[in-house]
């Protein structure tokens, strides 16, 4: 009780800061929203325009009413430490008293865990720029809200606060953005749709040595087309924040190709769909940041296709917040798996649902390996991986499965550099 009152007051204060902040700088604002790869594209966005703006983006995932504020202050998260929540408070009081070198643009993450968390930000954030993931038929967070189509409803509540000169940026791909209807503002696409105004197309794995390393893709827009190769991530996945950072960019009007150069530089963030070497001369491919239905069947569908003389391993822990969809959404998951791995590895009691799954669809019983968390899973998946071996780790944020990676990656000293969840609160927690 006394740990909510003071994060709502903290939350009242700093809001109260934000705004005064906004209305004294007035910088553009970028705001990403939508159900999967919102970091990806926040942090896509940023590295394409950080060579033609002065720019900030939100740090980590700061997407709630407490981590906006924070990035407009240009703040860290105190946690529970009140001498740093007031030497915040401190800070953005000098913002506002003094004349400071802020930035002209802010590229913040917006989510919502639960009903008018957005609408509460959207009363005092108005983007000049909107951009749209993607909203799949089982959202992560619906647990909290009475169908997806109202989670989807409060995410577009986002829409609704843009600017009459603002862009709406949406993913040509999903259906649903096809159907909304905005009066004066100007709106581009992007997606795998050859019709988007700007898509991407010949997409293929790259390989070193047998080993997966990355891949490549082409990007098209007014006729013209222009190669990109990334490495040491995969998955169409991250091919979508590519194509909205050049939407935004194009927007404003600046040069594709330059956009293009500047993105050479992207790496994704720790825990999606990033590549590292493994114990016993495997590959990793580290999605443990979060999990929904749409997100895992995305890595898996990138596990089906990924090349290797080894096994493919699916270590899958629960997916939570889905509410009355839990159980249906894990068994779903489970037959994607059979199609995808040779071995299913199922962290936590509603991923035994998973492995119901698996197993209708015909996957082996003695294929399917259960555990209760992520510590034993890392202990048992150690003794199961052999040279060639591609093994994908994904699951909820609270499931921590970044301790899986973190126990079969080959260099365990780099942890803190590539694994997610690395800051000193996260590892105090059980």
């Amino acid at each position: 009780m006394l740990k909510q009152l003071l994060k709502r007051i903290i939350t009242f204060f700093i809001t109260v800061l934000a705004r005064l902040v906004l209305k004294k700088y007035k910088p553009k604002i970028i705001a990403v929203t939508g159900s999967v790869g919102k970091t990806s594209t926040k942090d896509a966005i940023y590295t394409a325009l950080a060579s033609s703006f002065y720019i900030r983006k939100s740090e980590k995932s700061f997407n709630s009413d407490i981590g906006i504020p924070l990035t407009v202050l240009g703040c860290p998260n105190a946690w529970n430490n009140i001498g740093k929540w007031l030497k915040n408070f401190f800070e953005g009081f000098l913002l506002i008293i003094l004349r400071n070198h802020y930035p002209k643009w802010l590229v913040l993450e917006v989510g919502a865990d639960r009903p008018d968390d957005i609408q509460k930000i959207a009363r005092w954030v108005k983007p000049d720029i909107v951009v749209l993931t993607n909203f799949p038929d089982v959202p992560v967070h619906v647990e909290y809200f009475k169908a997806p189509e109202a989670l989807i409803e409060e995410k577009l509540s986002l829409v609704a606060a843009l600017k009459e000169e603002g862009i709406l940026i949406i993913n040509a791909d999903d259906r649903r953005m096809r159907k909304i209807s905005i009066a004066r503002q100007r709106v581009i696409s992007y997606g795998f749709d050859e019709n988007a105004d700007i898509s991407a197309s010949n997409g293929i794995y790259l390989y070193k040595d047998g080993a997966i390393t990355g891949m490549s893709f082409r990007i098209n827009h007014n006729g013209k087309s222009v190669p990109v190769k990334t490495e040491g991530f995969i998955g169409r996945q991250h091919i979508y924040p590519y194509l909205a950072a050049l939407a935004v960019g194009i927007g404003e009007r600046i040069n594709i190709l330059s956009m293009v150069e500047a993105l050479k530089s992207h790496v994704a963030p720790p825990g999606r769909m990033r590549l590292i070497e493994g114990i016993n001369q495997s590959i990793i491919i580290d999605d443990s940041y979060n999990s929904s239905p749409a997100a895992a069947e995305e890595a898996l569908a990138v596990l089906k296709k990924v090349e290797t003389k080894g096994k493919k391993i699916a270590v899958l822990g629960d997916m939570l917040e889905l509410g009355s969809y839990s159980a249906e959404a894990h068994r779903g998951i489970g037959e994607k798996v059979a199609e995808s791995a040779d071995v299913l590895v199922a962290v936590g009691i509603r991923a035994r649902d998973i492995g119901e799954g698996a197993h209708k669809a015909k996957m082996y019983k003695k294929k399917i390996v259960e555990c209760n968390d992520a510590f034993e899973a890392g202990d048992k998946i150690e003794w199961l991986i052999s040279a060639g071996d591609v093994v994908l780790v994904k699951g909820s944020q609270s499931m921590r499965m970044e301790r899986v990676v973190e126990k079969i990656m080959k260099e365990q000293k780099r942890k803190e550099e590539l694994l997610v969840r690395q800051d000193d609160e996260w590892l105090s927690r059980p």
